[in-house]
């Protein structure tokens, strides 16, 4: 199915394909806790970033593997590129549409304890 989402002022708008059930992560690290972040992992060749490339500031912090990518406008972390999933954008849940959204399940993972928590993910 088609979704459809973006950042709060309407600067940074994606597209992507995504199954019509899907699993959401809900990590406890440092930013997602802080941030209410809902993961919703999708495949590079799935998403499209449709405007806002210009209004996209970046940070990143620890290993420096992921890619925090917020509006330089509004502040909010709609998608970025997660350190987990190095092949996929991760969605903010939060962030889509709400016209269509897929099911969903939420599964918890362990960002504080990253290591162990990602061999879960496999």
């Amino acid at each position: 199915m088609r979704i459809a989402g973006g950042c709060h002022c309407g600067a940074v708008r994606f597209e992507a394909e995504v199954a019509e059930t899907v699993e959401l992560l809900d990590c406890n690290c440092s930013i997602c806790a802080k941030t209410g972040y809902l993961h919703l992992n999708v495949p590079r060749g799935n998403f499209t970033l449709a405007s806002g490339k210009d209004s996209l500031v970046s940070y990143r912090f620890g290993t420096g593997a992921a890619e925090h990518l917020f509006c330089a406008i509004c502040g909010i972390k709609s998608f970025y590129q997660p350190r987990s999933h190095p092949n996929c954008w991760s969605v903010n849940f939060r962030c889509l549409d709400q016209e269509a959204l897929p099911k969903y399940s939420i599964k918890t993972f362990d960002g504080r304890n990253w290591e162990r928590a990602r061999t879960q993910l496999d």
